[in-house]
């Protein structure tokens, strides 16, 4: 069955049937094209297009369709519309069924179904995220204390605390979740009633339609309801941002997994093994959390190619918005909770982030303790540097030096100095809106707490 030909006297080349076929992946959307087409004969009632008894026979029929969907989801037609409609005039007489489609097309009709279809993914990705990050949270309240170095560059810059590191993670997640939530907003906005290009001539209530679909407004323009697909471009940047946030805390936590950090110990329920090695106990969870992030990336790029040089209005091209973002959503539903397991399920080591601390972790408190003392920050950061510069080259900890020592390198130095060294005084002293000390960590997660 096709929704077209009645001038073509030429059958459709197999090479552009093979091409054009779309049902393999957007059948998913049977159950969201049901539920337009459902809304819609209502609609057609309501202008005098379809009576009582015609409207109470789609509908009855569209009840049976769904119902074959459900038990018989191998289909091949050449789309998800083509074979509900095909599905409908197996159970309903062809004279009534037929007039189903009046004043739309597949243009308005898909737009509706995808929006439908994104509105709902949106709102199992935020609670996905949701769920992650009050794992976050959790295991950040367990280790509030736990102090560990803080890291620029790889390489070790200053104390932190482990909780920082894991909300750290949990803030990025929840701008993500914000994000989403925006997009849900202009996702859910109707296509339906926009024909094929220039709008309904039968008198249909768009708003109505809206309001009986769940749509929170009415496209205001015909040609860009059928041929928008910022929506989507949006949807699969913030999918792909997600996946850079999930790779980068990925990385993290491979690092500080392995022998050379031992900062945290992956659950063996989230490991596997080598084929070859029998001793390895490989992070592949997150290894494929951080693989996938590249997949989600591509899917962005993809569609923005695909539309970067179309002309306004529908064209076949738009076709290919589909499998980007079916595959976003998928990938976003199978590497949010395994992260989420990961969090829930590894274990601290207090001892080896604590033996991770260094004194070169304490250079900008020395710094900052000369600053203290009356000196520029540039001249105080300068002493610093050599202080810590000289105790490397004689193999000593700086603290071993005596004051007299201390005061070669600058007057200002007394027995006060001797406060620096200690790693938990370091982070009381970042006691701003969002730094380490104890009251500002607990004044965050105050605020994490709020915001779930």
């Amino acid at each position: 069955m096709k929704l077209w030909g009645g001038r073509f006297a030429k059958p459709t080349a197999p090479e552009l049937e093979a091409l054009g076929k779309s049902i393999e992946f957007d059948k998913r959307l049977g159950f969201e094209d049901i539920r337009v087409n459902r809304a819609y004969v209502h609609e057609l009632n309501r202008v005098g297009i379809v009576d009582e008894e015609e409207l109470a026979l789609i509908l009855k029929g569209l009840d049976s369709v769904e119902d074959r969907l459900r038990s018989e989801p191998d289909l091949d037609d050449e789309d998800i519309h083509t074979a509900v409609e095909r599905l409908l005039g197996e159970v309903v007489e062809h004279h009534v069924c037929g007039k189903l489609p009046t004043g739309r097309s597949r243009n308005d009709l898909t737009a509706t179904d995808l929006r439908l279809y994104l509105a709902s993914a949106i709102d199992k990705c935020v609670s996905l995220l949701h769920g992650l990050q009050k794992s976050l949270l959790a295991k950040a309240m367990e280790h509030v204390d736990v102090i560990m170095p803080g890291y620029t560059h790889l390489r070790r810059g200053q104390p932190v605390v482990f909780a920082q590191y894991l909300l750290a993670y949990f803030w990025a997640l929840d701008r993500d979740r914000e994000r989403l939530g925006e997009t849900k907003v202009r996702t859910l906005g109707l296509a339906l009633g926009c024909g094929a290009l220039a709008g309904n001539p039968f008198g249909v209530d768009r708003r109505r339609l809206a309001e009986d679909l769940g749509f929170s407004h009415v496209l205001p323009n015909s040609i860009d309801g059928v041929s928008s697909r910022d929506y989507l471009i949006e949807f699969l940047s913030i999918g792909a941002i997600v996946g850079v946030d999930l790779s980068r805390m990925a990385e993290d936590l491979i690092l500080w997994s392995g022998t050379e950090f031992g900062f945290i110990e992956i659950d063996e329920s989230y490991s596997t093994g080598s084929s070859l090695m029998p001793q390895k106990r490989n992070p592949d969870s997150l290894e494929l959390v951080r693989g996938k992030s590249g997949r989600l990336s591509g899917n962005l790029v993809s569609l923005l190619t695909t539309v970067k040089a179309l002309p306004t209005g529908y064209q076949r091209d738009l076709q290919e918005d589909k499998e980007a973002v079916f595959d976003t959503i998928d990938t976003l539903m199978l590497t949010i909770p395994a992260m989420e397991g990961v969090v829930n399920t590894f274990e601290v080591s207090r001892e080896r982030m604590a033996a991770a601390l260094s004194p070169d972790l304490l250079a900008t408190d020395l710094a900052e303790y000369l600053v203290g003392k009356g000196l520029p920050f540039r001249k105080a950061h300068t002493i610093a540097g050599k202080v810590f510069a000289t105790a490397e080259k004689r193999q000593i900890a700086p603290a071993d030096f005596t004051l007299e020592e201390l005061r070669t390198f600058s007057p200002e130095f007394d027995n006060s100095a001797t406060e620096v060294w200690n790693y938990a005084a370091s982070l009381e002293r970042r006691d701003v809106e969002g730094g380490v000390s104890r009251r500002a960590v607990a004044e965050q997660i105050a605020k994490a707490k709020e915001r779930l």
